[in-house]
């Protein structure tokens, strides 16, 4: 199989284009796009200055004369938070920056915060840690404390309700990103 010079080859082929491991956009132009035609590049979301001088290349070879006028059409690698198509480069490189520190628990803790980024990065601050469950970080909280528990009363503590009230009241959040793998943070 061989390719013509204006066909290039498919994404994974020895000859085709690198896919990024990163959080990267798609962004297209828009003069091709309403002319019937898909013309665009896909972007690693690291400097918006760099993203910038992309796109003007992209909209230079543009199939369509005099493209100024773009928008972001796809995304991959912000583990499922969306991107607005006409979000600014500043915002799309500082959440990629923010997932690709945190993860797929960045991104929840982001939507928590109802796409607040600020917010998000502020409850990292608040950490308490990764546990098997709530429970685990109730008991633990509660041991560290110094406060001795006879032993005739041990198996008589509820620490799943301890748990469960902690985050009811406001004084915790959990998010769970796997099988006994919970994320917790204290509240402000």
């Amino acid at each position: 199989m061989s390719f013509s010079p204006e066909t290039p080859p498919p994404l994974g082929t020895p000859a085709g284009p690198e896919v990024g491991n990163g959080p990267r956009i798609y962004v297209a132009c828009l003069a091709a796009y309403n002319g019937g035609r898909l013309h665009g590049m896909w972007i690693d979301a690291t400097e918006p200055d760099e993203i910038m001088e992309q796109v003007r290349a992209m909209l230079a070879a543009s199939p369509e004369p005099d493209a100024e006028e773009w928008a972001i059409h796809d995304y991959e690698g912000f583990e499922g938070v969306p991107i607005s198509e006409y979000a600014s480069f500043d915002s799309v490189c500082a959440l990629a920056a923010f997932i690709t520190e945190h993860g797929a628990l960045g991104a929840k803790v982001y939507r928590n915060f109802s796409e607040d980024l600020s917010q998000a990065e502020a409850a990292f601050e608040d950490y308490a840690g990764e546990y098997r469950s709530a429970a685990d970080f109730a008991e633990e909280l509660f041991r560290d404390s110094g406060t001795e528990i006879p032993a005739s009363l041990d198996y008589y503590i509820d620490w799943t309700a301890l748990a469960r009230d902690m985050a009811l009241n406001g004084e915790i959040m959990v998010f769970q990103t796997g099988f006994d793998e919970v994320h917790i943070f204290r509240s402000r």
